[in-house]
């Protein structure tokens, strides 16, 4: 087994070129290779043969042929999966060059979901900021289901957010910062507003914002509903969107679940209510994910270190 390992890298070393791998991941998108090569400007006959010569040097199959095109093996995902991961590091060592070309020292692109882009955040890239006036950061929201991908192909540095509790965990690293819970908040209008002593019972009947399908929130949310009599809210809108979420708020009486570091301004404010409700689920660590240190630039270390320096001061 190690000598086969040990001659597929010496051919990968020595023969695979860029171009196969452009190829590979075009054949993957696209489902055809007439497509596929045409998208890369070559004919279809050198665009087999490429696959073909692919599929000596790896000792796999990694493609099968269909009436509707071709779809990969799984062997052919695991290649697009890594080829797609060799392109983002090109690409970030482009972006990374042409920064410190410009004067900024280095490149981070952060993803974040609802749990942290408020808090934490924020002051740990002023933090950075602060030692690292010429960084270049970009920061893109989602869920763990849009981000966990992208950061796994090196499209993204790091995620910061709630930790995903099961999926993802044996490929990255993780890193907690703190634990957060869940409270179900309305506008300031809200009949329920400063109510004391509320139950599920008191709250049923009005409408709720609840967080997309694919969250763990939102199966916990739904669990807890299935529980109390298969519930059904009569009005639920599906939104991440914290502005939104918001302005829904304040301007109807429904009611929304979202984690209380990210409300605490608002209901410090007098902008939102907590209601008087305990949340019996959605306790959990808000962290950081990243693939590994080794992953990691230099500006990217210096802003998992200024997170953890952000929750310390806090």
């Amino acid at each position: 087994m190690a000598a086969n390992h040990s001659r597929i890298v010496d051919r990968a070393l020595t023969r695979l070129k860029l171009r196969q791998l452009r190829l590979l991941v075009a054949v993957g998108r696209q489902g055809n290779i007439q497509n596929a090569a045409r998208e890369l400007g070559i004919s279809q006959p050198a665009a087999t043969k490429m696959i073909q010569d692919l599929e000596l040097d790896f000792e796999v199959k990694l493609f099968t042929r269909t009436n509707r095109g071709v779809h990969p093996t799984v062997f052919g995902d695991t290649l697009i999966r890594h080829g797609k991961l060799i392109f983002a590091q090109v690409s970030n060592a482009a972006q990374e060059l042409d920064d410190l070309s410009e004067g900024n020292a280095g490149r981070v692109v952060i993803g974040t979901l609802l749990a942290a882009s408020t808090g934490a955040l924020p002051e740990a890239i002023d933090i950075v900021l602060s030692e690292r006036p010429n960084v270049a950061i970009k920061i893109t929201e989602g869920t763990n289901e849009v981000l966990i991908p992208q950061l796994l192909s090196g499209e993204i540095d790091l995620v910061v957010g709630r930790l995903p509790a099961h999926r993802y965990r044996n490929k990255i690293t993780q890193e907690t910062l703190f634990d957060d819970t869940v409270q179900a908040v309305v506008g300031a209008q809200h009949p329920l507003a400063r109510q004391p002593g509320l139950s599920f019972a008191d709250i049923k009947p009005y409408g709720w914002i609840l967080p997309p399908l694919e969250t763990t929130l939102r199966r916990q949310v739904d669990q807890f509903f299935i529980r109390e009599d298969q519930y059904i809210p009569h009005l639920s809108i599906e939104s991440v969107s914290y502005l939104a979420n918001r302005s829904l708020l304040q301007a109807r009486d429904v009611i929304c679940l979202m984690p209380a570091e990210i409300t605490a301004h608002d209901v410090d404010s007098g902008q939102l209510c907590r209601l008087d409700w305990e949340v019996p689920f959605g306790t959990g660590p808000i962290g950081v994910s990243y693939r590994s240190d080794a992953s990691l630039s230099p500006a990217g270390q210096a802003f998992k270190a200024a997170l953890h320096q952000a929750v310390r001061t806090r």
